[in-house]
């Protein structure tokens, strides 16, 4: 861990974002320009035009060797971009660059009589719309999702483990119809499951249409030559290695990218943005989740366990903090905060292009660097959590006003005059018990089978079908 980075993204949390490293480092933008690049030029060169003038064949595994670039090699690139390289000098162009390097590679191999395919046609937002794509693409379907799936499982586990635990549920922060912990939390998993399902359905797009987006150099060059259908063929196979995503509770589509043929210098980014929008409303999600956990923390129906050495207060030696649940929220809540300014940002763009969105895109591992920390500390702060059985029905036991409801709808069937003001006298704003409502239904002049469902009604019995709607859900997305 380096103690002198700016952001503590790559510096106090590392061990939790250098998975993303692959994705969102300079070096990996090098990387994916170069792949797109070469992909390009492979199936260029196995055209009918290009087949007449490149008499000696042409290995594309040889080319493909070039985008396995080490970090010597990514050193080169931006050498030669900021002060010039071997000859090179500094283009101050980061795309042209990667051009210039690849030339480079190629040479090397003695291949002179390609070189000048390399780029042919292409504005430098041809590369970088697809590099970008493929690296959100990558990332969430790597390394992202399979954590949100985890905590997906991890809270599904949780919700049939204690869906018969009855408690006291809670609105506008007071007593209210009872309900059981593990539908409280399937609210969460059901939530989780419609947004995967939602994001399992985007698809990345992406543009190879030239300067702006006509085919105009490819079509002047060579206007017998189906270029829409090039372009399409191509975005596609970047497809071709992508597999589903499962686990032991769902299978979740992938994301995919598809060819996008109507656009100006750029493509508009509007389907990252529905990438973003999905993964910041599953944040929301578990931030919401976050939040809850914390007060039951915080009433002793959840119990943290200690860990060895921890401190959790430098003044109160007696204090477990909820740290996990609260680091969680303040990432995800920062994740967000980004998420939010590049939807606002990236589908707005001047006339057909300006270059405000290419130090934003720069920023996007930055968003989900911060959530994979969000996941992280909510994945620690689940492992040492354990349910308080006995304070949730404690708790719920000392409130037996929620059975007012109860009783009221009872008697509303039954014939009874009035039945909700009676028991508003009873009890709003006071300290009943459960012989309140027995002398209650003492009284009423109602049939005895009434009377007794009435005297048998206790708070940890008037739960519902909350257990049985944590038995029939279905936490497989097919």
């Amino acid at each position: 861990m380096s103690l002198l980075s700016v952001s503590p993204v790559d510096g106090r949390y590392e061990g939790k974002t250098k998975c993303l490293q692959g994705y969102f480092s300079e070096m990996a933008l090098m990387k994916y320009r170069i792949y797109t690049e070469i992909n390009y030029l492979i199936k260029l060169l196995d055209t009918p035009m290009l087949k007449e003038r490149v008499t000696k064949p042409v290995d594309p595994a040889k080319l493909r060797e070039i985008i396995n670039i080490t970090e010597d090699d990514a050193a080169i690139v931006k050498a030669i971009e900021t002060k010039g390289w071997n000859g090179i000098p500094a283009t101050n162009h980061d795309v042209k660059a990667i051009e210039y390097f690849i030339k480079s590679k190629i040479t090397e191999m003695g291949r002179e009589d390609i070189l000048e395919y390399v780029h042919f046609a292409l504005t430098s937002e041809d590369i970088n719309n697809i590099s970008y794509g493929l690296m959100i693409r990558d990332a969430v379907n790597d390394v992202v999702l399979p954590q949100i799936l985890d905590i997906y499982g991890k809270l599904y586990g949780l919700s049939v483990e204690h869906k018969d635990l009855s408690m006291l549920a809670r609105t506008h922060g007071q007593p209210a119809t009872p309900t059981t912990f593990g539908k409280e939390v399937l609210v969460f998993v059901n939530r989780m499951k419609e947004e995967l399902v939602q994001l399992g359905n985007i698809d990345i797009c992406l543009k190879l249409n030239g300067a702006t987006g006509g085919f105009n150099a490819h079509n002047f060059v060579f206007p017998e030559y189906d270029w829409i259908n090039f372009s399409h063929e191509l975005i596609n196979s970047f497809n071709d290695s992508i597999t589903p995503l499962d686990n032991q509770y769902m299978h979740v589509k992938p994301l995919k990218v598809r060819f996008n043929p109507i656009t100006a210098q750029i493509e508009p980014h509007d389907s990252y943005l529905r990438v973003f929008d999905g993964v910041k409303r599953i944040n929301n999600i578990l931030i919401d989740f976050a939040m809850d956990v914390w007060r039951y923390i915080s009433d002793g129906w959840i119990k943290q366990r200690t860990v060895a050495g921890e401190i959790g207060s430098s003044a109160m030696p007696h204090k477990v903090n909820p740290i996990d649940f609260e680091n969680a929220e303040g990432n995800f809540g920062f994740a967000n905060s980004m998420f939010e300014f590049f939807v606002r940002k990236l589908c707005v763009s001047r006339l057909q292009r300006d270059l405000t969105d290419s130090t934003v895109e720069r920023n996007i591992g930055v968003a989900f660097a911060h959530s994979m920390i969000g996941y992280a500390s909510l994945q620690k702060g689940l492992s040492k959590i354990e349910v308080n059985a006995e304070k949730i029905t404690e708790a719920l036991t000392d409130t037996p006003e929620v059975m007012a409801e109860a009783y009221q709808n009872l008697l509303r069937m039954s014939g009874v005059d009035k039945p909700y003001e009676r028991l508003k006298e009873i009890t709003r704003g006071k300290k009943v018990t459960i012989a309140d409502f027995h002398g209650l239904a003492e009284k009423l002049d109602v049939s005895d089978e009434v009377k007794n469902r009435l005297l048998a009604c206790t708070p940890n019995s008037y739960v519902g079908l909350s257990a049985k709607l944590v038995e029939q859900f279905e936490p497989k997305i097919n």
